[in-house]
């Protein structure tokens, strides 16, 4: 018997298609409606900026993720790892948001004695991880201090030595503090000399120094790459009396360092350590970082 096809039976997919494009209608104004797309890519904005995974239109990491040693290999390249010394080496490392919550217990396992935890940076950033990572290495056992990253196009040396006390980079004469670290190197975000002259660097870099001691009675420390002192300083000698140094550079040895300074404290030889990647050595033994945290 013939089957009477008529358009009743074509109805469920011509209601199908409205139904969707229906649909997709409903999607497109809830997407134009006001705070709806800001909202979703402020929240994703959030996530990446803690995580140290932002970037911007520009392919430029978002302000607030930069991180020490993170121009070391553009700019220096990388070798092997550090050779064997007679000198003893204690082991390091330094982290920032870019790790998230770090396993203390396990780098405390591995021989890692102390660390440096990423506070500020310029006078707009403040550390989300701060309190996990500053207080967690310290409750395992390990020496710890506080490092800012700065950025001289921002403001004066002084003020961002200031906003760095205020928010987590201060001392304390407990013998398990470490001076504060002046993180300076490539900018991230733009001309790597931040604008300045090198005449104009070195005293951006002087004022953020002696505020710094002035704050808490301490020399912070330097850190840097031979390279960009060079370019960005002229190779200015004049700090290496008073700060200490710690060098950036992923070699089998730390090579040529900055004018002012015959040997250096810290060295920063790689960014691909065990557990948390950058990775340290102090020139000493363990007692000659107790000394350099008592002051």
């Amino acid at each position: 018997m013939p089957v009477h096809r008529s358009g009743t039976a074509r109805r469920p997919r011509t209601a199908a298609a409205g139904i969707l494009l229906s649909s997709l209608s409903a999607l497109a104004l809830l997407l134009t409606l006001p705070g709806a797309a800001t909202a979703t890519a402020a929240g994703t904005a959030r996530t990446a900026a803690a995580t140290g995974t932002a970037g911007s239109a520009d392919g430029k990491p978002e302000r607030g993720s930069a991180r020490m040693g993170m121009g070391v290999v553009e700019h220096d390249g990388q070798g092997g790892p550090p050779r064997d010394t007679r000198v003893t080496q204690t082991e390091g490392v330094d982290v920032s948001s870019h790790q998230g919550n770090v396993n203390w217990s396990s780098l405390w396992t591995s021989g890692v004695k102390w660390a440096y935890v990423k506070a500020t940076e310029g006078n707009y950033y403040k550390n989300p991880y701060f309190g996990q990572q500053y207080n967690g290495s310290y409750n395992v056992g390990m020496i710890r201090g506080a490092y800012h990253f700065g950025t001289p196009n921002d403001s004066r040396g002084a003020n961002q030595a200031n906003y760095f006390v205020d928010n987590g980079g201060g001392w304390s004469r407990d013998g398990r503090t470490l001076p504060g670290v002046l993180d300076i190197e490539w900018n991230p975000y733009g001309a790597q000399c931040y604008g300045k002259t090198q005449s104009g660097m070195v005293a951006w870099i002087r004022d953020f120094l002696t505020t710094y001691k002035a704050r808490t009675g301490r020399d912070a420390v330097i850190y840097t790459a031979t390279s960009w002192w060079k370019d960005c300083t002229g190779n200015y000698g004049g700090f290496g009396s008073v700060n200490p140094l710690w060098i950036a550079r992923y070699n089998t040895t730390v090579g040529e360092l900055p004018a002012g300074w015959g040997v250096q404290t810290m060295w920063q030889y790689t960014s691909t350590g065990p557990i948390v990647g950058d990775h340290n050595k102090f020139n000493g033994a363990l007692d000659r970082v107790q000394a350099l945290a008592r002051g």
